[in-house]
């Protein structure tokens, strides 16, 4: 047995030698900075990918509510991975391995078609089901005011006006729509002929479906010339009502700024930083 498979739980390792008997590991793709474990096998089924969480995790029962619900479209069309196995109590999910290079990081980064391309697979994804949430801005409110209860590195001056500007905004009904929760270039796979698909739906979730623009609006919209109005072409349409979309990336800046510090990833941290103070410049 792989030493990688060991990073694994006895229930977890259990779960999924019953349902694989005969596999070898080829690669450990772990992120490292959570924990949950990522590996790439081969089987006779074919190369898969496992993903087990840690004892915290809530991110794989995520994976597994949107590949039981929401994936259906982009597994239909090749541009997301068919799940083989999931086991909800063991925190284990197994799903096909999808060819291709991460378009963060590679020329594909930069081609204006990848973000067209993006922007026509969400319109799909959001448009298979909507739902009215009358409490939804209420629970996101208060979701961002714990944030700022836990341990962070905001300025105490910073977090007091935080506070009274999240405590001060109305709490209007809200459409909510399947979202990917974690859209942009580390999550979309480019092939040899330039097709993207999709990966990690730990994020996944009902929400508004400006949501999805977030990640791409603190970073490749920044960076990548042309890349906003080439994913708006492909998407179709811009969900981004301003006072929504101000309150929606100051929530988004305070949980980025909390979480990556107590995780240690500090360029990430110094990421939400930055959008508090541009956000609140403005």
């Amino acid at each position: 047995m792989s030493d990688a498979l060991y990073r694994l739980t006895p229930h977890q390792r259990d779960s999924l030698q019953r349902q694989f008997p005969r596999f070898d590991v080829i690669a450990d793709m772990s992120w490292n900075l959570v924990e949950t474990t990522v590996l790439h096998i081969d089987s006779p089924d074919g190369q898969l990918v496992v993903k087990a969480g840690g004892a915290s995790d809530h991110h794989i029962a995520r994976e597994i509510r949107a590949h039981e619900n929401w994936t259906g479209p982009w597994v239909a069309s090749g541009h997301a991975a068919r799940m083989f196995h999931s086991d909800r109590e063991a925190k284990l999910i197994v799903t096909e391995y999808l060819p291709g290079r991460l378009a963060q990081d590679h020329p594909s980064m930069s081609d204006p078609d990848t973000y067209e391309q993006a922007g026509r697979l969400l319109a799909v994804f959001h448009a298979q089901h909507s739902v009215e949430d009358e409490d939804y801005e209420r629970r996101v409110n208060n979701k961002a005011l714990r944030w700022l209860d836990g341990p962070h590195r905001v300025e105490p001056d910073l977090v007091e006006q935080l506070r009274a500007m999240i405590r001060s905004w109305a709490t209007p009904t809200t459409t909510l729509v399947p979202t990917h929760g974690d859209w942009h270039t580390r999550n979309w796979l480019i092939d040899s002929d330039n097709t993207l698909r999709v990966i990690d739906f730990g994020r996944a979730d009902l929400r508004h479906a400006a949501e999805d623009f977030e990640r791409l609006a603190a970073r490749e919209f920044l960076s990548v010339s042309g890349s906003e109005n080439a994913f708006l072409d492909g998407y179709g349409s811009d969900p981004r009502e301003p006072e929504a979309w101000f309150r929606q990336r100051i929530r988004a800046a305070v949980a980025t700024a909390v979480w990556a510090f107590q995780v240690g990833d500090y360029a990430y941290e110094a990421e939400g930083h930055r959008m508090l103070a541009d956000l609140l410049t403005r």
